[in-house]
């Protein structure tokens, strides 16, 4: 099977959020595709097949569930299409039906995503108690993502959380993960953000495309501009550009090519 590594949300190689894309020559079922991704164990990998034409089925797999959708892995699957066709377009649909549409934008790629919205909610003191975070400025939740969202004063305390994972995955259950995000300190962004997510995946995910579902929504609001750019203070880093236009949100991203090769099934 055809495999590629890429680092999405960058253009420089070990940076951004590595993803494996998988173009299967069989069909394959849930359980090998789980086991593939465990077996890579990258934050997600990706198995895309051709529909037709420029058309593609895609699902995602984090090394310990399926995960619908996800933007970093979107990310390198486009950019392996865009690297080995002559496409300039892309359309993925995934396991819930969702049609994403990628296009080429200079030297970037373009994705355009849902936007979900988000509701009010209640977190429990031990999980911000694991987080390290001692004081929150907003709290809400993404039925959609099962994620929770919480926003914090200083960008500099953003990027010095360390959790302790043990405690996070016992403070919470049925969620997949907790976004903690700040205004930006720096001018060239507007706010960043990291993703913890132990309950799905990793620990920690480098860079996150897919919270931007919700996220670049949020931030429209508090800040009144419909243009925006994130930077995730992960300890690979990452950085995309996002839009929102009524009920999308449109995400900008580059990637890099860091291996290929064939996974023997």
């Amino acid at each position: 099977m055809k495999t590629y590594f890429v680092d999405s949300f960058t253009n420089e190689k070990f940076k951004g959020n590595p993803a494996a894309v998988c173009l299967p020559n069989i069909e394959l079922n849930a359980e090998s595709m789980q086991n593939i991704a465990a077996e890579i164990g990258f934050s997600e990998t990706a198995f895309i097949k051709q529909i037709k034409d420029n058309t593609y089925n895609i699902r995602f797999f984090s090394p310990k569930t399926e995960i619908p959708l996800c933007g970093h892995a979107t990310l390198a699957s486009s950019k392996i299409l865009f690297s080995t066709t002559s496409f300039e377009s892309i359309k993925f649909i995934n396991i819930n039906n969702v049609e994403l549409f990628i296009e080429k934008e200079a030297d970037k790629i373009k994705m355009q995503f849902p936007v979900y919205e988000t509701e009010e909610t209640e977190v429990p003191q031990k999980l911000l108690d694991a987080l390290g975070v001692s004081e929150i400025l907003e709290k809400r939740y993404s039925p959609n993502n099962k994620i929770i969202l919480l926003e914090i004063e200083s960008a500099r305390e953003l990027a010095d959380l360390k959790p302790d994972f043990t405690a996070l995955v016992n403070s919470h259950t049925g969620i997949n993960g907790v976004l903690v995000t700040a205004v930006s300190d720096n001018e060239n962004f507007d706010f960043h953000y990291r993703y913890f997510w132990p309950w799905a995946g990793t620990d920690e995910d480098p860079v996150t495309g897919g919270v931007q579902t919700f996220l670049t929504k949020y931030w429209v609001k508090k800040l009144n501009k419909t243009k925006l750019n994130a930077f995730q203070s992960s300890l690979r880093t990452g950085t995309m550009s996002t839009e929102l236009v009524q009920d999308k949100v449109y995400i900008l991203g580059e990637a890099v090519i860091v291996l290929e090769g064939n996974f023997i099934l």
